[in-house]
């Protein structure tokens, strides 16, 4: 008879483990209609800290340039990224030194988050009062972008002619879809936002990523199906050679076998139109929604055809 454990399906998340708590290994750890998941993250990307950004964003709190006041530079945030609010906390936690218990200065103003899993680590950051989070709804950066428009400009009513700044901390690598629409010059000017980027976190691949996928599969070998979820395009030929559907000689990924027991999922279409256009590879899944309701929704109806 099968053990619980052999029953169990693996779910390689090729992701670094969200704190202070991650939502897809939530969901994926409960039992979802008879089926039982075992996550397991595989981190893909090292992220390092910048300290020219996080010492020009700890300066501006410390001067309190980042509030409602008339001589304020900035008149909020924006985050869409987890590791742009783990280095927020980390300014946040170096001013805590100083004894101020209001530190750090921004229950006046609003804090823009992309989804949920950055919004509960923004709410997480050591703030009295806490910080005011809005956008979890929005879940991409186009949403989120539309609704700063209409979200700041009833916070600021009182100035129809001058929207504040926003301040925008983001990795070397980031899209530029909220700057521009927020700054988009066909917007009448009361309705423009300018955006001030500031790079607080710099990613590499981990150079133990490949090593460490490997061991993972081979750690899943006896389990009857295992699956793989993919966050970005970065590693991608990694994953593949790891599971032996990369094709050395044309860097194209083999014919898919019929009977292949290890399946591919994407977060969203970014990363699936990038592994067919570069491997000519077809994930197996491509959430609908880049969220782990939309991953876990994608592997539950693909297992339901198996």
């Amino acid at each position: 008879m099968q053990s619980t454990a052999d029953r169990t399906i693996p779910v390689l998340l090729l992701k670094t483990k969200s704190s202070p708590g991650d939502s897809y290994e939530d969901i994926f750890s409960q039992p979802h209609n008879g089926l039982r998941f075992e996550p397991t993250f595989v981190p893909v990307l090292e992220h390092r800290f910048q300290k020219d950004g996080l010492s020009k964003v700890g300066a501006l709190l410390q001067s309190r340039k980042i509030s409602r006041q008339l001589d304020a530079v900035f008149g909020g945030f924006i985050f869409t990224s987890q590791r742009a609010v783990e280095a927020f906390t980390q300014i946040v936690q170096d001013g805590q030194g100083r004894g101020d218990k209001q530190w750090p200065h921004l229950n006046d103003v609003p804090v823009y988050s992309v989804g949920p899993a950055t919004t509960r680590a923004l709410r997480a950051v050591p703030s009295e009062p806490a910080l005011q989070v809005f956008g979890e709804h929005t879940g991409n950066g186009d949403s989120l972008a539309h609704f700063i428009l209409d979200h700041y400009a009833g916070w600021y009513s009182d100035r129809p002619n001058r929207n504040p700044a926003l301040l925008f901390m983001v990795g070397e690598q980031r899209r530029d879809v909220i700057p521009k629409t927020l700054m988009n010059p066909q917007l009448p000017k009361e309705k423009q936002i300018e955006v001030e980027e500031v790079v607080v976190y710099g990613t590499v691949v981990m150079e133990s990523f490949a090593q460490d996928f490997e061991k993972r599969l081979d750690e899943s070998h006896a389990r009857s199906v295992a699956w793989v979820v993919v966050f970005s395009p970065t590693g991608c030929d990694a994953m593949l050679r790891g599971l032996g559907l990369l094709d050395e000689t044309t860097g194209k990924a083999k014919p898919a076998s019929q009977d292949r027991t290890r399946f591919v999922a994407t977060i969203g279409p970014t990363t699936r139109d990038y592994l067919k256009k570069t491997f000519d590879f077809e994930p197996d899944v491509c959430a609908e929604r880049p969220s782990p309701e939309g991953v876990l929704e994608g592997i539950k109806q693909f297992m339901a055809q198996l």
